[in-house]
Parts: structure tokens; sequence; C-alpha cells
């Protein structure tokens, strides 16, 4: 043991640098009052007030994991320190550890019962335990959104604790947040760039935005840091295989095996159904396979499920467009057309979308091709031939012995069949119409109705007045 006169000086001394301390931490200068309080206890070690005062000071430097270790050698010194309970419990809380920092509170509480602080700080804790209970809860149902609240909650009482905030991370990157949570992991990286969680996230991200190559380097990286780390592991393994896949279905649909394509994008599909900006890729690689195969429904299924995962998806709303176009549902191809246009005003959208309404305008005019039974590249004579069947079939002397009714269906469909005829065997009205002008105009601006006539035994078209069924050949 040092004489009397030794250790009395350097206590004496201790108390100079404590009181130092002290003034320094009254201003606020917590850096000055930490080297002051380290000096008390260099020439006075076994003091618990001076590893106190220093615990204070590095919390108000947000230093907890220094202070804990501080506060817990001020109550090995003196378990009866309330100050140091407190503030142990208190770093305790702040770095997560809510079970600690409880018994912490509880100490406290054991040697003063009516500790305000104390009790405060104690139900402060238990919040914690019961928001870190509910999260784990809602992870398990895959509610991301309420585990982010309660994990903003419990950071609310426990700022520091990376957990939390790594929790909060991933949830944010599975709702498809991805820069708030790449913001959470990157702080944390700043603070500890070997933190295998933290890479993790970083690497979530990545993945869930298509940048699987990048976010392979950082599942390997979060492996290195942390080598059980079976998040990362499975992560990795997921990532790798969906690219594989993925590339193997371009592949071959390039080679125009659309079989196989559609086949490799729906195994892609079924690796990782929480990707949602690679999936959405897929759906719309797989529609377009559907268009290829000549399966439109199913390909406006599979576009309509990448628009579901991705509404700004530009390519899935074009190719469920055309697909919409191909099984003549223009009302729909119309909507489409006019979301890509609000988006993105090129003039190509333009044009799709203008042709798009001119189809929709003339699927609610009477079809006159459909009206004869030919398509819409029809030849003059294919035209004329399917008239003189169709006339010859429908024209009323045919069916002057039914029914009111029947011969006055039969007489609407002769009138049909005429009108149609007229337009499509005149080259300008054809053109007219085919360009979807309204034709009824330019019937009223002649002063008449579209004459409706028939093949006759000569060879030549006459009304319908003049003519009887051994006229129509």
């Amino acid at each position: 043991l040092l004489p009397f006169h030794v250790t009395g000086h350097r206590w004496v001394e201790a108390e100079g640098f404590k009181d130092q301390g002290n003034a320094f931490y009254v201003k606020k200068d917590y850096s000055e009052a930490f080297n002051y309080y380290t000096k008390a206890i260099d020439a006075c070690p076994k003091n618990a007030s001076y590893y106190g005062n220093r615990a204070a000071t590095l919390m108000m430097l947000c230093r907890f994991r220094e202070a804990l270790v501080d506060s817990q050698r001020a109550v090995r010194l003196d378990d009866c320190f309330m100050k140091g309970h407190l503030r142990e419990g208190k770093c305790h809380l702040s770095l997560g550890n809510a079970m600690a920092a409880s018994r912490c509170f509880q100490k406290v509480l054991e040697l003063e019962p009516s500790n305000s602080q104390a009790q405060q700080e104690h139900k402060n804790a238990t919040a914690v335990l019961e928001y870190e209970r509910m999260a784990e809860l809602d992870f398990e149902k895959r509610d991301f959104r309420k585990v982010v609240y309660s994990m903003d909650k419990a950071l609310g009482l426990a700022s520091t604790c990376h957990r939390f905030k790594i929790l909060k991370a991933e949830c944010l990157a599975l709702l498809g947040r991805y820069l708030e949570a790449q913001s959470v992991a990157s702080d944390i990286l700043r603070m500890d760039s070997t933190n295998g969680d933290a890479l993790y996230v970083r690497g979530l991200c990545l993945y869930y935005e298509d940048c699987i190559d990048k976010a392979v380097q950082f599942f390997v990286q979060a492996l290195r840091m942390a080598p059980d780390h079976e998040k990362s592991r499975l992560a990795c393994r997921n990532a790798k295989a969906l690219k594989a896949k993925k590339e193997e279905g371009n592949k071959v649909f390039k080679n125009s095996n659309f079989e196989a394509a559609y086949r490799l994008y729906s195994e892609a599909l079924a690796i990782d159904p929480n990707n949602i900006k690679t999936n959405a890729k897929l759906y719309c690689n797989r529609g377009t396979v559907g268009a290829k195969l000549n399966k439109p429904d199913q390909a406006i299924e599979d576009c309509t499920s990448a628009i579901k995962l991705d509404d700004t998806y530009i390519k899935a709303y074009l190719r469920r467009a055309q697909c919409y176009m191909d099984i003549e549902q223009y009302e729909e191809a119309v909507r489409d057309y006019e979301k890509v246009y609000q988006t993105e005003k090129t003039k190509e959208h333009k044009h799709l979308l203008k042709t798009a309404q001119l189809e929709l305008k003339k699927s609610k005019r009477k079809d006159y091709y459909k009206v004869l039974g030919v398509g819409k590249n029809a030849t003059e004579d294919e035209i004329k031939k399917a008239y003189r069947k169709r006339a010859l079939m429908h024209h009323p002397d045919r069916h002057s012995a039914a029914t009111p009714e029947v011969q006055k269906e039969e007489e609407k469909k002769f009138k049909e069949m005429g009108e149609a005829f007229t337009v499509l065997s005149d080259p300008k009205k054809k053109t007219r119409y085919d360009c979807g002008h309204d034709l009824e105009e330019d019937s009223n601006n002649m002063g008449a109705p579209f004459a409706s006539p028939v093949w006759s035994s000569n060879g030549g078209f006459v009304p319908i007045g003049n003519v009887v069924a051994s006229d129509v050949w």
C-alpha cells in the first residue's frame, strides 16, 4: 500500500479533476468533461462516482456502449450507487436490451421505491419489450407496415439500437421503400462497416431493385463478416438462381423456343415472391411469350400481374394494350394507351393511342365486314361473292311464308347487307369507312339513304323493290 500522504494527495488531485469536469459538463462541453473525469479516474480508480460521471458524459456524447461499461464499473464498486444503476439501465435501454434495463431499474426501486425516474424508465423498458413482441408476431404474419410502426415506437425509447434499426430497414425493403431502407443501413455501416445485418439490408435493396450482381457482392461481404448469417446465404442463393433462370429464359426466347421460355419464366417466378421488380419483368416477359403463342388472354393476365406489382411499368401496359387490340377489346386498349401517353408523351405513344381510339370509334358502328362475313382485307371479288350468297339467303321473297317476326328480321338483315355492299363495293366509300368517317352524314348530304342492291339474273344490280327471288343468283 502507498503511504497515506501519497494516496491523500491523489484523492485531492482527483477531486480537482472531477470539479473541472463538472464545470465543463455544466457548459455542455462534454468532450473536455470526459477528459477531466478520465484524469480523475486515473488518479483514483476505485471511486464509483468518477465512473458514474464519465458514464453520464459518454451518454451525452451518444457513446452508450462505453457509457455502459463505466456504469457497470461504478455499481461494482458501489452496489448502492443509484445513479450508477439508473445510468446502466438507460444505456441498456438505449442499446435495445430492455430486459437488462428493466433489472437495473428494478434494483433502483428496491433501494428507493419512490424514485419517479426509475418508475418511468421501468415503464419504458416494459413498453420496448412489448413493441419487440408485437414486431416479432407481425413479421411472422408478413405485416411489415406494423413491424415498421413498432420499431419506430421502440426506437423512440431505444434510439441507438442497431437491431431495431436493421429490422425496420429490412421491412422497409420488403415494402419496396428502398431509399429509406438504404439510408438506415448506410447510417449503421458508417459507424460499423463490418455489420453483417446492415450489409445484408443493402444487398436486399439492390436485389429488389433488380441490381442482382451488386446485391450478390453485398451478400457475399455480409457472409465474410458473419459466416452464419442465414438470411444473407438464402438471399445470395435466390439472387443467383433468379438471374440464371431469367437469362436462360431470355436465351431460349431469342431462339423462338417459346414453350421453353414460358416454362423457364414460370420457374423463375416461383423462386422469390418478394422480389417485386424482377417478378414484374418476368410476368411481362411471360406475357410476351403468351402473345407469341397466340394466347392473348393468358398474355393479358400476365401483363396485369406485372402491373399489379409495378403500376409504373410502361412495357407491361404497352404489351397488354396490344393484346387488347388483337382481340378487339378497344376500350381497354385505349385505357392502357392513355396511361402510357400520360406518363411518356412520345410521338410513338400518341400514334398508338390515336390508332386505338380510331378502332374504338369504328367498333361502335355497324361492322359491314361482319355483315357480309368477309375479312377486312377481302378483295372486290370476295366482297361480291359474299354479297351474292347472303342476298340469296336473306331475300324477303324466300321468307314470304314465315311468321311476321321472321320476315321482319330477315328484311332487316337484307337491308343491312345492302348497306354493307353499297359501302364496301365503292372504293371511295370503303376508304372513308375504313378510316372511321361517319358515312351517314355522307348519305344525308346526298339527300337519300343507302340503296340496297341485289344481284340480278342479267348480271346487274337492281334495287330491292324491283327484284323477286328468281332474280337472285
